[in-house]
């Protein structure tokens, strides 16, 4: 299980540490894509072949779903880690990010999120003022 918050940078090289703590759940070959709320995702290959049969199951014949669908797995890159557990982030992935050097790496249960640092304390600074409305309205989903 992935959780925590991390403050990383990216190399000269595009390379991007993992925290040690997750490489194992990780395991040597990840799968990168674009996330929603412009952050990147990284699936380690079984969660990722999880979400792909859920993908595959929606229905072409609606606009949302093939955009999504589309995003999803064209956006995607199967990334290995090398020795010291780095990955290499592809260029059209920072750019869709806006990643620069120092970024935030999220574990959530069973993914990681790769925020540009000031991005994510932007977005974080929103919801954390919210928190109580947001958890309001949770409770009404059961949870």
């Amino acid at each position: 299980m992935f959780i925590g918050e991390y403050l990383y940078t990216i190399d000269h090289k595009k390379r991007l540490a993992i925290p040690s703590k997750f490489r194992k759940t990780l395991g040597k070959k990840a799968i990168v894509t674009k996330g929603i709320d412009t952050c990147l995702t990284i699936y380690p290959i079984t969660e990722w072949e999880k979400l792909a049969r859920k993908l595959e199951s929606l229905p072409t014949s609606k606009v949302d779903a093939r955009g999504f669908v589309r995003i999803m797995l064209a956006g995607a890159v199967d990334v290995g880690l090398d020795k010291l557990g780095r990955i290499l982030i592809p260029d059209y992935l920072k750019k869709y990010a806006g990643l620069k050097k120092e970024v935030v790496i999220l574990g959530l249960s069973n993914r990681i999120e790769v925020w540009d640092k000031i991005k994510w304390k932007n977005y974080k600074d929103k919801i954390e003022k919210d928190v109580g409305d947001i958890a309001s309205r949770l409770e009404e989903l059961g949870v």
